[in-house]
């Protein structure tokens, strides 16, 4: 396995070898390393996010039906993050980055996220002000309508409204969803 130190030696090897041609290519790289990286089989970027689809899913060892079972998941809905790609198969974690491999049939593109402060107020407007709407506690799950930079408006139980992003998990930082 190469560090980072190792890396450099080769890459700054590389360009006294190659002299000032390489500075085009090394642009190149750059740029393509700023890309989100996409799974072999969807093409859809990873890391990403997505919701357990029954009430019970079972992530595995390894990408296949022979391997054990290290978790077994419960709560349908819940957010999942999903890293890897292999076939029909999805390697999983959840908020704790405990997983493993799971049938992508169990998995929904639906996104939840979970809530991760003790106490979280729902609001009518993505304004600390705006009137209340319900006080949601961890480890709830609501399904997200749309994602703005500091909000996020979910819908849990019959209720809508805004909660702040810095209390949920289930979403990138830099991810809007509408």
């Amino acid at each position: 396995m190469w560090t980072k130190a190792g890396w450099a030696a080769v890459l700054v090897t590389g360009l006294l070898m190659i002299g000032a041609d390489a500075r085009p290519a090394l642009a190149q790289g750059a740029a393509a390393a700023a890309e989100p990286r996409r799974g072999p089989e969807t093409g859809l970027p990873l890391p990403r996010y997505v919701s357990l689809k029954t009430s019970e899913g079972r992530a595995r060892r390894g990408p296949g039906q022979t391997h054990r079972i290290d978790w077994l998941f419960t709560h349908r809905n819940m957010p999942l993050r999903v890293t890897a790609e292999f076939e029909n198969w999805r390697r999983i974690e959840d908020m704790e980055g405990q997983g493993g491999w799971m049938h992508h049939s169990l998995l929904s593109g639906v996104r939840t996220v979970l809530i991760v402060d003790e106490v979280v107020t729902m609001h009518t407007q993505p304004q600390s002000n705006a009137p209340e709407v319900a006080h949601l506690q961890v480890g709830v799950v609501a399904r997200v309508l749309r994602c703005e930079p500091d909000w996020c408006r979910l819908g849990v139980n019959g209720h809508r409204g805004w909660v702040e992003r810095a209390a949920l998990w289930g979403i990138e930082p830099h991810e809007f969803l509408d």
